[in-house]
């Protein structure tokens, strides 16, 4: 079941929704951090709010290269076929996030330490007088409208499609009001002449950054060094894998079994062991029948393998 055009009905549609509210985040988001640049002058906070914004394009990029890279099929250079790619667009992205973060706390520690006053001026528009602080407070509010609902949009199709990367996503979305808010209070602190409001409100952020790519990176290294695997939101045991493991206590001609399940993206490669009873003769059909069972458990369990054993190791044992 390699490629969208393998994929059941659902998926697909959840799939081709998925990749809309990808592009439209990269347009929302290329608009946003185009007006935030234009307003941030000096203010610490803004900059690190612009920072936050320019590095949110990150994973609906790796989202959408992952995809296109997922339909690849095995091949004899890749014979597990590309979905891993999930897996790498989540290490890249948490990468990013993590040494942005650590920068900018660094950044924003050393402007609050130093006691910077970053200078607010005014502009004319239509004649009016405006201090420049109205100006960067109105995009502020502005820039977290899109975010939130987007991100709200996107949690449905990333359970459906089983993508840690979209959720990951979504998730800093949905959390891209807070980036505002403390924004908006480290402007309005400079206009009340609290000259650390701003280099704090650029902390708040910098450590919002910083929690997002640690989230990004745990969740990646973890996946790609094969871990059990977990719900698309890394709580949970995924409930595939204990229903894998019914399936084989289901055989009738062995005494005992085991399961090995690899997150590879959005599917599973799943390893199976049989401990054959006394007398039972194993064939191919057998071995074929089990196999069959497995695949017709769900869309997301790949490339099966069945094989017999005298015994069944504990780490092959699901818990």
């Amino acid at each position: 079941m390699t490629g969208p055009d393998r994929l059941p009905p659902e998926q697909q549609t959840a799939l081709r929704r998925a990749i809309r509210l990808e592009w439209v985040t990269l347009a929302v988001m290329s608009l946003t951090i185009a007006a935030v640049f234009a307003v941030s002058g000096q203010s610490q906070a803004m900059k690190a709010a612009w920072i936050e914004d320019t590095l949110s394009l990150l994973p609906p990029l790796a989202f959408l290269i992952a995809a296109k890279l997922a339909r690849a099929r095995p091949s004899s250079r890749f014979r597990y076929g590309l979905h891993r790619s999930v897996g790498v667009g989540h290490l890249v992205a948490g990468v990013a996030l993590l040494a942005m973060g650590l920068f900018l706390i660094v950044d924003s520690g050393t402007g609050l330490l130093t006691g910077d006053r970053p200078p607010l001026g005014v502009v004319v528009i239509w004649g009016q007088v405006i201090w420049t602080g109205w100006l960067m407070i109105a995009v502020m509010a502005l820039s977290c409208v899109g975010p939130v609902i987007l991100g709200r949009m996107k949690t449905a199709p990333a359970e459906v499609l089983h993508d840690k990367v979209l959720y990951a996503d979504a998730d800093m979305n949905r959390a891209d009001w807070q980036t505002g808010v403390a924004t908006i209070v480290g402007v309005l602190g400079i206009g009340m002449g609290l000259w650390w409001a701003d280099a704090a409100a650029a902390l708040v952020v910098s450590v919002s950054i910083l929690r997002d790519g640690w989230a990004n990176l745990s969740g990646a290294i973890t996946g790609l060094m094969d871990r059990r695997p977990t719900r698309f939101d890394g709580t949970d045991p995924h409930p595939l894998v204990h229903e894998i493991d019914e399936v084989l206590a289901d055989v009738g001609w062995a005494t005992d079994h085991g399961v090995r399940v690899r997150d590879e993206g959005h599917v599973f490669h799943v390893e199976a062991f049989l401990v054959p009873a006394d007398g039972q003769v194993v064939t191919v059909e057998r071995l074929a029948a089990v196999r069959r069972a497995l695949t017709e458990i769900s869309w997301k369990v790949q490339d099966v393998v069945v094989t017999v054993v005298a015994e069944v190791h504990t780490t092959h044992r699901p818990r």
